[in-house]
């Protein structure tokens, strides 16, 4: 049986202009799955029935349909203040939270035309790269229950995957789009640092964090970055270069919005194939069974649709590790716990990043920051001649509930590189990378009928390929048409 949730949230978008569906008859469809599905699931820790019904009406009397997400439902990811919503942060210490302004991203959906739900769960202060705080349940990724949906857009990706939200904005530090993405079966984009102006990355330490969307659909996630960019009311001073020529010196084959990219899937590319990380000097790494499988298929699959790949092994990079530590625990000391009292409100994780985060020299900083500038520059130029580089998305099936130990936060961050060697390199270079679905683990596997996916990383500026390549992979492989149980 057809309902709503089924249409992809470009064709939402399409019939709410068409006046086919109304923007309140879309929210209450949407409140309706939520309050049935989201006790199981954990992706929406706060829910604003009310508000988004008068939101939808107000849109409705307005008129203002070409706005981008016009009458579009989403959620504000739970580190991102909305005035007069609860915003916990995923802590205890913010438990009762209620900002009285809204961060420049939410006011930027809000022009869009989108209309806010509510709010999708992260771990405490995004930190984790899963989500399972003390402040709410944890966030699972629909295809099994027992296992965490990642993070730190964990609850974002667990609305997608379920159909509680046509799409959703996160944000990704060291993988937090990316990871949920691929644990949930989505498709899940970081952008260009620079490219999302409420979201560039530049007002972050090392400009790590980015915004951008998890989408069921490439189409869909482009419309969302789209959207993300275009209700900037500035000029795009700090904006990535836009569609660099390719690796061939040819023009892109794009112009535009990128939804174009997305919609066409054009071009011939070639790609660079790497399960090389720069954890491997510091961390012992394996990559299980089922994320061979997924890279092995998507090898075989883009070969098909006739792009060039070539191998590529990067090099070595032994300081990357305790560098990137250094990063860690430094962007922990701003938060607000000063107490004692306060700093045992904190996980353990988290409480013991703020200590050591506040412990460390400014000269420390200063040389870590330096050091991964020049990471940066020497991780694009091993790009020379490729368009994009593909790897796994994970290394590891979507982790058990409970499997991250609570306690020893080395251990616990051991743990977190283990299953996601291949993220934090793309924050650090400030490249784009899309996370693509590439199904469900087959039955001969050890971990059969979970989620695995896929990396492509682009070049500075380079979401239009990424796109391309995506929509192409999209048609090919039909990802788009896998649902878990509560679909």
């Amino acid at each position: 049986m057809f309902e709503l949730h089924h249409l992809s949230a470009l064709e939402q978008g399409e019939w709410l202009r068409r006046g086919e569906v109304r923007p309140r008859e879309l929210v209450e469809h949407y409140l309706e799955r939520i309050e049935r599905l989201n006790p199981r699931v954990g992706a929406l820790t706060v829910v604003e029935a009310e508000r988004a019904l008068a939101r939808a009406d107000e849109l409705e009397r307005l008129g203002a349909r070409s706005a981008p997400l016009w009458g579009i439902p989403l959620a504000d990811k739970e580190l991102v203040r909305r005035s007069g919503q609860r915003t916990t942060f995923g802590s205890r210490l913010l438990a009762e939270h209620v900002p009285t302004e809204s961060d420049e991203l939410v006011e930027h959906l809000d022009a869009a035309g989108a209309i806010s739900l509510g709010a999708t769960a992260a771990p405490e202060f995004g930190l984790p790269s899963y989500t399972e705080s003390r402040v709410a349940p944890p966030a699972r990724t629909p295809y099994d229950l027992g296992r965490g949906a990642g993070g730190s857009s964990g609850g974002a990706a667990a609305a997608v995957a379920a159909g509680l939200l046509p799409i959703a904005p996160g944000s990704d530090g060291g993988g937090s789009i990316r990871i949920p993405a691929a644990a949930c079966g989505l498709v899940g984009l970081k952008p260009s640092r620079g490219r999302v102006p409420a979201g560039s990355g530049l007002e972050h330490l090392a400009g790590l964090v980015v915004a951008g969307p998890i989408a069921r659909t490439v189409a869909d996630a482009a419309l969302l970055l789209d959207a993300l960019i275009a209700a900037a009311p500035w000029p795009f001073a700090t904006r990535a270069p836009v569609d660099p020529p390719l690796a061939s010196g040819r023009d892109h084959p794009h112009t535009g919005p990128l939804l174009g990219a997305a919609v066409r899937g054009e071009g011939r590319f070639q790609l660079g194939v790497t399960t090389s990380s720069p954890w491997e000097a510091d961390t012992a790494l394996t990559i299980s069974p089922e994320a061979r499988w997924a890279l092995d298929e998507a090898v075989a699959g883009f070969a098909a649709l006739g792009h060039g790949l070539d191998d590529l092994t990067l090099d070595p990079e032994p300081d990357y590790g305790p560098t990137f530590r250094t990063i860690w625990k430094a962007s922990a000391a701003g938060i607000p716990a000063h107490t004692e009292a306060e700093l045992a409100l904190l996980e353990p994780l988290t409480a013991w990043l703020v200590r050591e985060g506040r412990a460390l020299p400014a000269s420390q900083l200063a040389e870590a920051l330096a050091w991964l500038a020049g990471f940066e520059r020497r991780f694009i130029a091993q790009l020379t001649g490729l368009d994009a580089v593909l790897t796994p998305a994970l290394a590891l099936t979507p982790r058990p509930l409970g499997w991250y130990d609570p306690h020893d936060a080395e251990r616990n961050f051991t743990q977190q590189v283990q299953y996601t060697p291949w993220t934090s390199m793309v924050n650090v270079a400030g490249l784009p990378a899309l996370t693509l679905p590439v199904g469900l683990t087959p039955d001969h596997l050890p971990e059969p009928g979970l989620p695995m996916g896929v990396q492509l990383i682009g070049r500075p500026g380079g979401e239009a390929t990424l796109l391309a390549l995506g929509a192409q992979w999209e048609r090919a492989r039909g990802t788009a048409r896998i649902h878990p149980p509560q679909w």
